[in-house]
């Protein structure tokens, strides 16, 4: 062994060296504790342990070692992304929901009725027999109109047919295609005792009065438990036929006695593998025709002033 002061100078070199070895062995240690002290442990937010797999497989918690399931998280495809987005054609064209409503294709309209029917409820067959029931004195009634101004007046006064009513129906097709007017329904709507108005006569005394009796003309009693149509007397009963070119012209005369009565029709037709059923009214309003029973009674003589009692007025 070597002594003297070169071999003590020497040894505590080697001991410096060896300390500061094991002083970095140590730091380095000491530094491995301290960073993984400092990992989150995976229960905060944004913390290794809740970064997914872009799979959506479960990962490995970095902090407490045990896996997570994630398998109910939003996977990569669920979440938007540029290829997820519309492209430009799609927004060009998008496309209807599933549960829209589709609309029908027009191939010929199947579902237009192919006729048409114009209700005229205020004609007259002849002025004597036409009369209207009005809730008003006579002095308050106008003097009677001509068969053209009748439903102006009837409008104005809240007239209503009395003892008959005399109904034109013109039925006309909308094509060259022939439709069947296979009958004609009576439905009432409503019966009522007879209204306690009094009762107007449209003629003038003393002026004649008379018509023919039109080709198509029909009866309905009112009062009936079942009213229904009855051809005129030698008259043809339906069916009829009809198109654009070949209308058809339907007189029907109801009447009422005990009841005052509002009443409208059905139109039954058929054309080809279609057919279908017409309600006939007075504009979305059932006809209506009251008895007239007892009821005071006024004519309006030729070049008068004003309504009189019937039968009253001297023919000169």
């Amino acid at each position: 062994m070597v002594t003297g002061p070169g071999a003590a100078r020497v040894r505590p070199r080697r001991r410096t060296r060896t300390a500061v070895l094991a002083g970095i062995a140590v730091a380095a240690v000491l530094g491995g504790v301290t960073l993984a002290l400092g990992l989150p442990d995976g229960g905060g937010d944004g913390g290794a342990g809740d970064r997914k797999d872009p799979a959506g497989a479960a990962t490995l918690d970095a902090g407490a070692g045990r896996k997570k399931d994630v398998t109910a998280s939003p996977s990569a495809s669920a979440s938007p992304s540029a290829s997820a987005s519309p492209s430009a054609k799609d927004k060009e064209a998008p496309r209807a929901p599933a549960n829209a409503p589709s609309t029908p294709a027009d191939d010929g309209a199947p579902d237009v009725v192919p006729l048409t029917v114009q209700a005229d409820p205020y004609v007259w067959e002849s002025p004597c027999v036409q009369r209207y029931l009005i809730n008003r004195p006579a002095g308050e009634v106008e003097p009677p109109p001509v068969e053209q101004g009748a439903p102006a007046w009837v409008s104005a006064f809240g007239a209503v047919s009395s003892d008959e009513q005399y109904v034109r129906l013109t039925v006309q097709g909308t094509g060259d295609e022939t439709v069947v007017v296979k009958g004609l329904t009576v439905r009432v709507a409503g019966k009522r005792s007879p209204l306690a108005w009094n009762d107007f006569v449209m003629g003038y005394p003393g002026v004649g009065c008379g018509g023919g009796v039109p080709t198509r003309s029909f009866t309905v009693a009112l009062d009936a438990a079942r009213p229904a149509l009855t051809p005129e007397a030698g008259h043809q009963d339906f069916p009829f036929k009809v198109s654009e070119s070949d209308p058809e012209i339907y007189y029907i005369t109801a009447d009422a006695s005990a009841y005052d009565v509002s009443w409208y029709l059905e139109l039954e037709w058929s054309s080809g593998s279609r057919s279908g059923t017409l309600t006939v009214d007075d504009k979305g309003r059932p006809f209506r025709t009251s008895g007239n029973n007892g009821r005071p009674a006024y004519e309006f003589p030729l070049g008068g002033e004003e309504w009189v009692p019937e039968g009253t007025t001297t023919l000169e």
